[in-house]
């Protein structure tokens, strides 16, 4: 984004911040690196579903690979600016088998049943 900077008293500073975030993202304009590895991810849960949603803009569906153990999700991305990988932590654990996934205008959701806590043992 670029300002009309004339009579700005505050160009000198404006410059140097600019000038310090390219250096600190390896040359690459914070505004156009679009994912740049930060997503912003939520987690929802009822009774019976656990949900995570994660903010991916300038991802495409297809560079996104989702694993999940029962008790992590691990989210990996891959774009020309930047690799991204985080594992999420879940609040319960689920069933893996049951997951179901969609991605829309750069929002990426999974969904799973939660696994039973425990199982009933016949005593014999």
């Amino acid at each position: 984004m670029r300002r009309d900077d004339r009579d700005d008293p505050f160009d000198d500073i404006f410059s140097e911040i600019e000038r310090m975030m390219e250096e600190m993202t390896g040359g690459v304009n914070a505004a156009d690196a679009g994912f740049g590895g930060d997503a912003h991810v939520s987690i929802y849960e009822s009774d019976e579903r656990v949900r995570v949603v994660a903010d991916m803009p300038g991802v495409a569906k297809d560079d996104i690979d989702i694993k999940c153990d029962g008790r992590h999700v691990t989210v990996s991305a891959s774009t020309d600016v930047s690799d991204y990988e985080e594992r999420i932590e879940l609040p319960a654990r689920v069933d893996e088998h049951s997951a179901s996934a969609t991605f829309n205008n750069g929002v990426l959701e999974v969904e799973f049943d939660r696994a039973d806590s425990s199982a009933d043992i016949d005593l014999s």
